[in-house]
């Protein structure tokens, strides 16, 4: 059994009970039922994922997955790859708006070269609070608008390698997951995947990316079109779709979905690549998407035909669109006060207070019954006004 087919098979839905459970604790905190909102909501999705009534968040990990890709020779982004290789670096010295947010929010960050287009082994040294991985399957992908971007082995080693990145984390804990990546020309083949799964058609699913004009765009919008139908993805084969429009980092993100959910950790995705990357990961395990949560929709068009295809709601609305899992940070922070929520506030019995409840619906029918028809007219008061 590969690593691929192992995680897949151990992912369970989350636990019904341990929900339940959270729920009647939300319930009986001192506050009216509903009142957090979506707050609540989390908390009892947490619930569920860790199989406990109260999840507590204290080992917060991103993990940024790296890799160039071919199809930027076609003139669908303002950078040069060289940028990719050079933001890694950035990541590594703790430069990156990645880096602020995940000290902000106490995460620590992974850095994982799945297929950049250099050599990046003496990086390691620069990291001494940054773990580094080099896990490359192939430096940089081909170009997709002339053939597939990788091959279907290629597509299997880049999910092995996210997934072997998560599993290598856990013996210093993780309570939760953020999942971000750095790419020259991703959102082009995250538009090509969006495509594929949505069934949208291109000009729907591909954005302006690093801020193509209209003319630009355009031109991008071809290179998707033309990537579609010369390589002919299959939807209902996940790893045909990634080996022949995917990325090195979207098989990475994808793996690292699927081994969290496995270990019954919660996946925060934050924009549109890394959706594109659950696009994958749950049509190789449909039981996924309960253990994902949006962190934000992306200014990028195509993420919306992305979180309604999967049925995900995302927390919050910032015009994000930098990646690297700075969504995915403030994500974590807001499930990290669901969870706080759920577990540190007061019930009612705790506090003294008394409960609303049956007995609180009882009180206000019998004080609405005591007045008089006359003072519930409109218009009508005491004073005759």
């Amino acid at each position: 059994m590969t690593n691929l087919q192992r995680v897949v098979k151990e992912i369970r839905p989350p636990d019904q009970g341990a929900m339940e459970a959270a729920r009647r604790r939300q319930d009986s905190l001192t506050k009216p039922p509903g009142s957090l909102g979506r707050l609540e909501e989390l908390s009892v999705q947490l619930a569920g994922i860790r199989g406990g009534e109260r999840p507590r968040i204290r080992n917060k990990v991103i993990v940024t997955m790296a890799g160039d890709h071919g199809v930027t020779a076609q003139g669908v982004t303002l950078y040069p790859s060289e940028v990719t290789a050079q933001m890694v670096r950035n990541f590594l010295r703790g430069g990156a708006g990645v880096n602020v947010l995940a000290r902000f929010v106490g995460a620590r960050v992974v850095v994982a070269d799945l297929g950049v287009a250099a050599d990046l082994t003496g990086l390691a040294a620069e990291a001494p609070q940054t773990r580094f991985v080099i896990a490359k399957v192939r430096p940089g992908t081909a170009d997709m608008s002339a053939g597939p971007a990788m091959s279907r082995e290629q597509a299997l080693n880049s999910l092995s390698a996210g997934i072997q990145v998560v599993e290598d984390e856990l013996e210093g804990g993780i309570d939760i997951l953020g999942v971000g990546e750095m790419g020259i020309g991703n959102t082009t083949a995250a538009a090509a995947i969006a495509a594929v799964f949505t069934r949208a058609p291109a000009a729907e699913v591909t954005g302006r990316g690093t801020g193509l004009d209209d003319t630009l765009l355009a031109h991008k919008i071809r290179v998707v079109e033309r990537a579609l139908a010369v390589n002919q993805p299959n939807p209902h084969d996940a790893v045909d779709v990634l080996a022949r429009v995917g990325g090195l980092e979207i098989g990475g993100m994808a793996g690292a979905m699927l081994a969290a959910a496995a270990h019954r950790i919660p996946v925060v995705i934050d924009g549109f690549i890394s959706g594109a990357a659950a696009l994958v990961a749950c049509a190789l395990a449909p039981n996924l998407r309960e253990y994902l949560i949006a962190s934000h929709r992306s200014v990028e068009i195509g993420h919306g035909h992305i979180l309604r295809h999967l049925d995900l709601e995302p927390i919050f609305n910032l015009n994000l669109r930098l990646g690297e899992g700075t969504g995915a940070a403030l994500g974590i922070a807001l499930a990290e006060a669901a969870a706080r929520i759920l577990d540190e506030m007061a019930t009612f019995a705790d506090a003294g207070i008394a409960d609303a409840g049956v007995a609180g619906v009882q009180a206000a029918a019998a004080v609405a019954a005591a007045v008089e028809p006359e003072d519930l007219r409109p218009g009508v008061g005491k004073n005759g006004g």
